[in-house]
């Protein structure tokens, strides 16, 4: 059963998410304050921490820092659930630590823990991959995989990560993937990557967004990206080109062959 600690102020909106995921299958500890929270974290093994942003005492984003600061499991999952959607909440957010954003005005109750349980899915995939990946490090071919050529791919859909991903790693690149836009950024500002690829469309941030913020990085700004799209979309590429993305593909007009190509050959030119 997945344990999650909900820590929301407002008694009338805890009980009633207190009720909507107890009955959906989640071990609930409500929690009112950060502190609060803080302490369940120490004494329970717990999966997921869902928090508002505005709190009295410790708000959200301290809470964050908290949870990531060493004496709690690295391995708890934060999603923020907020009315504070503004963009940069979200990129502050998920430097500090959060795993995902969800703005809480867009989703009922019900909805709400749906959407969470679509991106504990999402991360339990990522654990995944990231498994196959180790298992197919073997430890003779250490320094052989020291040599490869990072590429990170930030997709959801599972059949691209399979398709794109699987191609990329027989032709001799090191493939990481991230299932949602969040976790892609994050991922790509703490590890070292050669490359990234992008789906413009995911889940709790953009291509698009994702994009601005790697430019804007000394770390990330000159690291090659191509992008992909789910449709022909002249104005969103020419918007995403002049940011200054490598390439854009409509996914379903490329091929893994020539993806793999086009990024040998980019990465042969830096």
């Amino acid at each position: 059963m997945t344990k999650i600690i909900i820590v929301e102020d407002d008694p009338m909106i805890a009980e009633i998410y207190f009720k909507k995921f107890s009955n959906s299958g989640f071990e609930v500890f409500p929690a009112t304050t950060a502190e609060q929270a803080l302490g369940i974290a120490k004494v329970e093994k717990i999966d997921v921490v869902m928090t508002d942003l505005i709190m009295p005492k410790m708000d959200g984003f301290q809470l964050i820092s908290e949870l990531r600061n060493g004496r709690y499991d690295p391995d708890i999952k934060i999603i923020v659930t907020s009315n504070l959607s503004q963009k940069d909440d979200r990129d502050k957010a998920v430097h500090l630590g959060a795993d995902g954003f969800v703005a809480k005005s867009d989703f009922s109750p019900s909805e709400l823990v749906a959407e969470i349980q679509r991106l504990l899915g999402q991360y339990q995939q990522q654990r995944k991959n990231e498994a196959r990946i180790s298992e197919a490090a073997e430890p003779a071919d250490s320094d052989k995989r020291n040599n490869q050529k990072r590429i990170l791919l930030i997709e959801d859909e599972d059949i691209f990560v399979d398709m794109f991903g699987g191609k990329l790693e027989q032709d001799g690149f090191h493939v990481e993937s991230a299932n949602n836009g969040a976790w892609g950024l994050k991922e790509a500002l703490k590890n070292d990557y050669d490359l990234y690829v992008i789906d413009m469309m995911m889940p709790a941030m953009t291509g698009e967004e994702i994009v601005e913020k790697l430019k804007m990085e000394d770390k990330t700004k000159n690291i090659p990206i191509i992008i992909l799209s789910a449709s022909v979309d002249e104005v969103a590429a020419e918007k995403v080109i002049a940011m200054g993305v490598t390439k854009f593909y409509v996914k379903t007009q490329v091929t893994p062959s020539e993806l793999s190509d086009k990024i040998a050959e980019i990465l042969n030119k830096s």
